[in-house]
């Protein structure tokens, strides 16, 4: 389409049928909308098949505390996925970092934030060592991360002597298992959690107004206006159900604002920033992003510090929600992590995926593993769909790159 201004941009973006329109962003977002479509549909089949439960205000809690740890993971396990690595130590580093917590709080009574603190440099730490071997030694990822899979989780059971240890201070748990205060007075619903959905709802509007009318500022492409406030007006409804649901239980608990903080900071820096474009590049051809300027050593040795850094708050949510370190936490984190990437639209090859999908993702391995535990479907046979699923991801990732080339 040709750019166009003023009023002839208008009526030419609004005189383009719906069918067209639609067409054209399936098109271009068809991993993405066929995540979110298939998220939706798992919703409703489990929602059925449970009677209901799925979605009643104390599931869909239980479902945002159950899955934090994981989601967090997938932030960082989707960067590094884009840069063409991947890393499958990042559930016994959280094991490990989870242990030394609890050690410092628990055996040497060290103040939460401390404890805190010191647990999320050790994992820096121990993705700087990763990264080094990594970046600049160039071993493989799958080698390193494997290696350190074996290594961490060998120091968590030497650490805790095969052993938990608990229980944790009150304050630390509140991380995890924690809600806000309703400083509104709500007595059978939290106003709190109702305004907070409204002022988003706002601030959702706003940007997305703003953003389509810099659109046409620049003669950029933009949906027709009736499609347009049907969206806004579509995700306006989510939002406030979804803080009204949270609000007639306890609130919005709150893990749900440190993985808001998360999501939005992690996607303006992939979106926004020059380090974004610098990972993809890298995971699009890292000779061509070197040959352009790019420190591709320096940039893989952070994306791996910065999965340290996501594991070890993981480790300390999984703890904190557990209310003990255990020799066995962690287990399988690191393939529901990847599982969740992959299933977001990341791809096998590098360079492709986005932090939302990689949360969507995320999303319907939880909602599958809460929907299937619901009906009594034993762990057997969920590990099974689940390894169904993400062979499917995957496959449909590669099928689409052969398709488009």
């Amino acid at each position: 389409m040709q750019p166009v201004t003023g009023n002839k941009f208008n009526k030419q973006a609004d005189n383009r049928s719906y069918g067209q329109v639609l067409q054209q962003m399936i098109k271009n977002n068809m991993r993405q909308y066929s995540m979110i479509i298939a998220l939706l549909l798992i919703m409703l089949l489990f929602q059925i098949l449970t009677e209901g439960i799925l979605l009643k205000p104390l599931n869909i809690t239980n479902l945002i505390l159950q899955n934090s740890y994981i989601l967090v993971l997938a932030i960082g396990m989707v960067l590094v996925i884009i840069t063409g690595h991947i890393d499958l130590s990042v559930g016994s580093i959280a094991a490990f970092v989870g242990a030394i917590a609890a050690i410092l709080m628990v055996d040497y009574s060290m103040p939460s934030y401390l404890a805190v603190i010191i647990s999320l440099l050790l994992g820096a730490i121990i993705g700087a060592w990763q990264g080094f071997w990594i970046a600049y030694v160039k071993i493989p990822a799958f080698i390193v991360t494997l290696a350190g899979m074996l290594l961490f989780r060998g120091l968590t059971l030497v650490v805790l002597e095969g052993k938990s240890i608990a229980p944790f201070p009150e304050s630390f748990k509140k991380i995890s298992s924690g809600f806000i205060p309703d400083f509104m007075g709500g007595s059978s619903v939290h106003l709190l959690t109702i305004l907070i959905g409204v002022f988003i709802s706002v601030i959702y509007v706003f940007n997305e107004l703003k953003a389509r009318r810099n659109q046409i500022k620049y003669n950029f492409d933009v949906q027709p206006k009736g499609l347009f406030i049907i969206k806004l007006i579509a995700l306006v409804a989510v939002i406030n159900i979804f803080s009204y649901v949270l609000a007639i239980y306890e609130g919005l608990p709150n893990i749900l604002i440190i993985l808001a903080i998360l999501i939005l900071a992690y996607t303006f820096v992939m979106r926004k920033t020059t380090v974004g474009r610098h990972i993809y590049a890298i995971g699009g051809n890292e000779k061509a992003a070197q040959l352009s300027g790019v420190k591709t050593k320096r940039v893989t040795f952070w994306v791996f510090v910065n999965m340290g850094v996501l594991s070890a708050l993981s480790g300390l949510i999984f703890a904190a929600r557990l209310n003990a370190a255990t020799p066995k936490a962690g287990n399988l984190f690191e393939l529901d992590a990847i599982a969740a990437c992959f299933i977001g639209g990341a791809s096998a090859y590098g360079g492709i995926g986005t932090v939302p999908g990689a949360i969507i993702g995320g999303l319907v391995m939880g909602v599958m593993n809460n929907g299937m535990s619901l009906i009594g479907l034993g762990i057997d046979w969920q590990q099974a769909i689940k390894g169904l699923v993400l062979l499917a991801a995957v496959a449909f990732d590669i099928y689409n790159k052969n398709k488009n080339s």
